[in-house]
């Protein structure tokens, strides 16, 4: 198994509806793709200087597995409107 964890970290002026708009696109993701074993995000509640806004985290069975979610359209479409609001996006990816 394969473990996917993204942070996001909006810029100051991103819009709550585009946030919004994200958090829907990617509440859809695992109805749409069927490589997605887990799937789980959210924004962070507590707001420490070292907080990214955003966490994401995924499971899939394998590397290949991960690559067909990645460049997916649904997924491709949600990456675009994250592109526009974020300053920083990192990602870890690790075997379980």
């Amino acid at each position: 198994m394969l473990k996917h964890v993204v942070f996001f970290k909006f810029k100051k002026d991103a819009p709550e509806a585009g946030i919004a708009d994200v958090e829907n696109g990617l509440a859809g993701l695992p109805g749409t793709i069927a490589e997605i074993r887990e799937f789980q995000f959210g924004r962070d509640v507590i707001h420490s200087e070292r907080s990214y806004d955003m966490a994401l985290v995924s499971a899939f069975d394998s590397f290949g597995a991960m690559q067909s979610y990645q460049v997916h359209p649904a997924h491709q479409a949600v990456v675009a409107k994250l592109k526009v609001l974020c300053d920083s996006i990192l990602a870890v990816d690790f075997e379980y």
